[in-house]
Formats: C-alpha cells, structure tokens, sequence
C-alpha cells in the first residue's frame, strides 16, 4: 500500500507518494484503494453522500512526461426515480486516465508536487460527470399522476374526469338552473 501524505486539506486518501516511479520510465504499481468520501459528491436527483465508500483500482505508471494514473472507481450513489420519487440506489462504475506531468506546461495540466499526486479533483470528475442525469427504478415505471400525485404503479387505471370546456359553463349554468326549478 502506498504511504498517504497530506495535501493540506486534511484529507489525505487521495494523496499517494510517487517517489518510487519517477523519472523511470516503465515501472508501474498497482494499488486497491477504499476511501471514505470526504464531502457530497455532486448536486440533484443522484448523488455521492458524505461517508460513501469508494472502491479504487489504480495503476501508476511512469513513462517520460510524468506519472500515468489509470483507474476504474466503484461507489453507489443515492437516488430518486425521475419519475416516481421513490428512492434508490445506483451503482456506478467510472474509468479515469490522467497524467501527471513533471513540470507544468499549461495551467489544465495535473503536476507531480513534492514527489506526490493528488487523485482527489480526477475522481471527483469523473464520478460526477457519470451520475445518472434521469434515474429510473425501473424502466417501465409509471410514475406520478400528474393532476393528484398518486404512484401510478399502485393504481394504474386511476383516472380524473375530463374538465369541461369553458366555452360549455353558460350550458352547464342553465342545466343547473333547470335542475333547481325542477327541486322546487
């Protein structure tokens, strides 16, 4: 396992010491990493709660511009149907690749700083950018009732009835007139 080293935020699990692989082009390590999210992990109908568990299968390698960092990030986000409301959970599963140069050329590189990277910024964006825009509970849901809000799944031949052409209130008006002459 590598050695974690601070980053000045307090959170060192996305932190890890390079030293071993730099300037030697072709050697790699391989790491399994469990860290504990720090913050919420996006905004909306799907997120990365505090506290979630995120499952990192990382590769270091050195080539000649820096540190290649290539993973695959395995966490469950919480969710609501976009349709329904109800709650769930969806899994999600994201690729990175990034390198981290020895020296800054342009200010959207990643650097190697004090003979360490920092994973954190990389894995944040790529788990965010592939939370599920529309979750579903189910692909055939029903959802909401859009005039009273009933689960549609749990009725599904719930109806309202048609509402009345304006245009028809002055007929409508005088049925009900006749009506009252006729009770009297």
């Amino acid at each position: 396992m590598a050695p974690k080293i601070s980053n000045g935020t307090g959170n060192t699990d996305y932190v890890l010491a390079v030293h071993d692989l730099m300037h030697k082009p072709g050697q790699m390590r391989e790491l399994k990493l469990d860290i504990l999210t720090p913050d919420q992990m996006g905004e909306g109908i799907a997120l990365i709660p505090k506290g979630a568990e995120l499952d990192l299968d990382v590769r270091l390698e050195s080539v000649h511009e820096g540190i290649l960092a290539t993973g695959e990030v395995f966490v469950d986000a919480d969710a609501e149907c976009s349709r329904c409301l109800e709650p769930l959970t969806v899994p999600v599963e994201v690729d990175f690749q990034e390198l981290f140069a020895y020296s800054l050329i342009n200010e959207d590189e990643h650097v190697v700083e004090d003979e360490q990277i920092d994973l954190e910024q990389i894995i944040r964006d790529a788990v965010v950018l592939n939370l599920p825009f529309h979750p579903l509970c189910s692909t055939d849901c029903l959802g909401l009732c859009a005039e009273c809000g009933v689960k549609m799944a749990d009725n599904p031949h719930h109806v309202h009835e048609a509402p009345i052409d304006s245009r028809w209130n002055a007929l409508q008006e005088l049925q009900n007139q006749e009506l009252h002459k006729k009770e009297e």
